[in-house]
């Protein structure tokens, strides 16, 4: 083996490799496949995602992308990081949250998350939880300089923010102990309410609690800027963050016209930013949004020292599933994962179970230790940036801030955050990208895993105690799995009217080599709508028809490879009609309809509407009239 001289890279003997060589073997490739690029560049086009907002993640990142000089940890512009040191010291804060209106219960659990590893508690009072009332009780054996605690009291928080105060009194907490967050967020609660008319109200008592906080207590925020209402109504990352800037900058006019300074106005904000299962986009929204906030304290006058902003990360709702709620797990785990490394100040894992209802002990127990695992055996705060230097983080990090920005700047000019909630611009344009998403939802195109793939139908489901209704009026909440879980609610209504659920017979042609694929991308799909499938293998149309009589199914699937279409096809489903298949679906896409099928179902079709439509006209066909059927399969 040769060995390099001292000092000599070890790929000094190689030539230097340069992107139109890459994108000349991508072109080649391609061209093999079928497709006819013009160029390379055009190749590596071809190679690229589309994201939401218009950005695109490209197959190759390299030296020549590299974005706006991000700076170093804890300094100016805070892409990397609010403090010098990140969470290398004693990690981020993990904050569980709670809801259970019952004090005893929500004592109960947050003295449990306190004693295994919680370092903050997150509190949601009045119509979202426990009764401001009660939070005396619900703190009961807290040691109050030691935890911070986070209010979220909606419009109640004037009142929440004196119990805690009184609290601080009756423990003898020093106004420099004592820390978190008073929660006053108006313009947060007219989005999620729709009601404008206590805004200007709520906007006084929220600078006469910061005001309060910055005299006396300096490490109490009086103000949260709370994305969450945006991204629960289906807004993109940028439609997140340039609302959330929208709104921290109203914030900031309404502390500084009350008698603060930059700075001290800045030291009352935290923001709360949702981060989910797209660990590269959520990693590169976290540092997005300190840069945008630092150039917003810049062109303030702020110092250097007070525009980082405090981040609070929440694992996203719109991503939690109540159809196979364990895999929500992972979902969490991953947006935690994405949180840290983006550099959040807090973060807060919802339990698997929160689609459901209140979550139980066990549930909150693996949302806390998801945090634990991934800090203490996955040493992932002992890095300061870990994302730091990866071009593609850092790429799409500044396109996205450019993004928010021109989002941000859109809502400015129509009267700032307040005014475009009143205009309805805001609500209009979330919609139009919830839309966008819906239909890809619909298709498949963004998999929901143990709900539009991979579905359990056997599941066992879980239940559990209704949460408070919380605020409404304003912005929706959505989920993406809504539309399927609907679908499988109507197959569980059956199942428990008439003892079995809807059915679909699968029309397996030919060997298990030339139909396992299509069928089972077939039982895959029906079964994400409820609908149960039972298959038969044969070539024989006589033994298909013999088949499908004895499964009580009146709707059929057939399912081969196009060779065997060909062949078989019009024959197996003249047979299958012949025994009373009242519809006769394909799966894959040919260049015409075989006779006697009625449609193809295929990668990249609307799987809601074509469930849907079974679903009527299976649950229909269960009627004795058969018009009642007809008039069912037309709607």
């Amino acid at each position: 083996m040769k060995v390099p001289p001292e000092g000599l890279p070890l790929a000094a003997e190689f030539p230097a490799a340069h992107r139109e060589q890459w994108q000349q073997l991508v072109e080649g490739v391609l061209r093999k496949s079928g497709a006819q690029p013009e160029d390379g560049a055009a190749a590596e086009r071809a190679l690229s995602t589309a994201l939401q907002d218009g950005l695109r993640a490209r197959p190759l990142y390299t030296a020549e992308d590299s974005s706006a000089e991000p700076g170093y940890p804890g300094f100016p512009p805070f892409v990397r990081g609010g403090r010098p040191q990140g969470s290398a010291v004693a990690g981020w804060d993990v904050r569980q949250r709670h809801a259970d209106p019952d004090r005893r219960r929500t004592n109960e659990a947050v003295l449990a998350d306190l004693e295994n590893g919680v370092g903050s508690l997150w509190l949601e009072l009045g119509a979202a939880g426990l009764p401001v009332t009660a939070l005396p009780e619900a703190l009961a054996g807290v040691y109050l300089d030691l935890a911070a605690v986070a209010l979220d009291a909606g419009p109640e928080f004037a009142d929440a923010a004196e119990q805690l105060f009184k609290l601080y009194e009756e423990h003898e907490v020093s106004p420099a102990s004592a820390a978190g967050n008073l929660g006053a967020d108006p313009l947060g609660l007219q989005a999620r309410t729709g009601d404008a008319a206590r805004t200007d109200a709520l906007l006084a008592a929220a600078t006469a609690l910061a005001a309060r906080c910055a005299a006396d207590h300096p490490n109490v925020r009086a103000l949260t800027v709370d994305a969450l209402p945006y991204h629960e109504a289906g807004a993109s990352p940028a439609q997140e963050l340039g609302c959330s800037l929208a709104t921290g900058v109203a914030y900031l006019r309404a502390l500084t016209a009350a008698g603060l300074s930059v700075d001290e106005a800045l030291g009352q904000l935290e923001f709360r930013y949702a981060a989910d299962t797209d660990q590269f986009l959520t990693i590169a929204k976290f540092r997005a949004a300190r840069r945008l906030w630092a150039r917003v304290a810049e062109v303030s006058g702020a110092s250097a020292e007070a525009s980082a902003q405090r981040q609070h990360a929440v694992t996203s709702r719109v991503m939690m599933t109540a159809r196979d709620p364990w895999v929500n797990m992972l979902r969490t785990t991953i947006a935690c994962l994405a949180a840290g490394v983006g550099g959040a100040d807090a973060v807060t894992v919802l339990p698997f179970d929160s689609a459901l209802g209140l979550p139980d002990a066990f549930a909150r127990r693996i949302a806390r230790n998801t945090q634990s695992i991934l800090l203490e055996e996955s040493h992932l705060s002992r890095v300061i940036d870990p994302a730091g230097g990866s071009w593609y983080v850092e790429q799409l990090g500044e396109e996205l801030a450019r993004a928010a920005w021109a989002w941000f700047q859109e809502i400015e000019r129509a009267g700032g955050q307040r005014g475009a909630l009143e205009s309805g611009l805001i609500d209009e344009r979330i919609a139009a990208t919830w839309a966008e998403r819906s239909g890809k939802l619909a298709k498949r195109r963004e998999p929901v895993t143990g709900v539009s793939e991979f579905p359990h139908l056997d599941e066992q489901p879980l239940v559990r105690e209704p949460a408070p209704a919380g605020h409404a009026g304003g912005l929706p909440q959505v989920r993406r799995a809504e539309a399927y879980e609907a679908l499988r609610d109507r197959s569980d209504a059956v199942l428990a009217a008439t003892g079995e659920r809807p059915k679909l017979f699968l029309a397996s042609i030919g060997s298990a080599a030339a139909h396992t694929a299509r069928t089972t991308f077939a039982a895959n799909l029906f079964q994400a709508g409820g609908i149960a499938t039972g298959s038969h293998e044969s070539l024989d149309p006589a033994a298909f028809a013999e088949a499908f009589a004895a499964s009580g199914a009146t709707v059929a699937c057939l399912c081969s490879s196009d060779a065997l279409y060909a062949e078989h096809a019009e024959a197996v489903a003249a047979a299958l009609r012949a025994a009373g298949a009242q519809r006769v679906l394909l799966a894959g896409r040919l260049a015409e309809v075989p006779a006697g099928v009625d449609e193809f179902i295929h990668a990249g079709g609307d799987a809601v509407a074509v469930l849907t439509s079974l679903l009527d006209q299976i649950t229909g066909a269960s009627s004795t009239d058969e018009n009642a059927d007809e008039d069912e399969v037309a709607r």
